[in-house]
């Protein structure tokens, strides 16, 4: 499903700021820079959303390619924490190098792998599982699952829920899940909080989009993994060792992903303003309407 305005998106995060974790207030307005390089010498880590930093859609970001070669041969350790929980994290690789970025296995963390750890606790769960078809799930440990497409008994037998892909998802099969959850409570797991992702002709709906509509309309509380939630960031972290947190950035585009979850997790955050979610859009204006503020605002990577 597709169709989001950039103004539109940005309603939809603060319609569900009650799901959300609380924003931190301010020490000093945001420094504004052009690029990365302006900052290198203060961080050892950074953190890299991919949509909107590294790419929009399958297109890379001129430049940012170039960027993490030069913060690597500067000694600086840089890695992508994404809510991209589609595919497993060999096949993010595989797309990050098709698109020019010198990425290994280990340099990535993803929503997907926070929920692999969570759900690993479930294995006497059949679960209903929000993917398009053909969708391979190696990574979880021989997790029970049905996918949740237009018969309704895939929605009946399930356990609990997951909503990791929407790339197939329909307005027919978001009624089947509201009216399965109306029928018998039961946990929704969801493993992109996403609202939106920026694509070449616009704003993408993700399955954070469907889990705030079911939050409201039918009552059940979603577990959510990735950011602005702790998880992926405590696993991005923990797969650092022992790091100086003061030394740690997240970049992102988004405030109330990006930003939000830098914040919560105790580590310094930049906004990319050209690129992703705010490209043409009012940014001094966005902060002070969402009372987010990174302590980076950044042209371009």
């Amino acid at each position: 499903m597709t169709g989001l305005t950039a103004e539109e998106a940005f309603a939809a995060y603060e319609a569900v700021r009650h799901r959300l974790p609380k924003a931190v207030a301010p020490h000093c307005p945001p420094r504004h820079v052009a690029t990365l390089a302006e900052i290198a010498d203060a961080f050892d880590v950074f953190l890299l959303d991919a949509f909107g930093v590294l790419n929009i859609g399958d297109t890379a970001i001129p430049g940012t390619a170039g960027r993490i070669a030069d913060l690597r041969a500067a000694g600086k350790s840089v890695s992508v924490v994404s809510n991209a929980a589609s595919l497993p994290a060999p096949e993010l690789l595989k797309k990050y190098r098709r698109l020019g970025f010198q990425f290994d296995l280990a340099d990535i963390v993803t929503s997907r792998m926070a929920l692999a750890v969570a759900i690993a606790e479930h294995r006497d769960l059949r679960w209903g599982v929000m993917a398009p078809e053909g969708s391979a799930f190696d990574d979880f440990c021989a997790m029970d699952f049905v996918l949740l497409g237009d018969e309704p008994r895939a929605y009946d037998d399930a356990d609990g829920f997951v909503l990791m892909g929407s790339g197939s998802w329909t307005a027919h099969r978001q009624s089947l899940l509201e009216n399965a959850l109306r029928a018998k409570t039961r946990t929704v797991l969801v493993a992109n909080p996403d609202i939106v992702a920026p694509r070449e002709s616009g704003f993408s709906q993700e399955p954070g989009f469907f889990a705030h509509q079911l939050a409201d309309r039918v009552g059940v509380e979603p577990v959510f993994f990735g950011k602005p939630f702790p998880s992926v960031f405590d696993l991005a972290l923990s797969h650092l060792g022992t790091v100086d947190k003061s030394r740690v950035i997240m970049v992102g585009d988004s405030l109330h992903t990006d930003i939000l979850g830098a914040q919560t997790s105790g580590i310094s955050s930049a906004l990319i303003s050209d690129y992703g979610f705010f490209a043409g859009m009012d940014v001094e204006n966005a902060m002070r309407r969402a009372e987010i503020h990174p302590d980076f605002v950044v042209s371009r990577p």
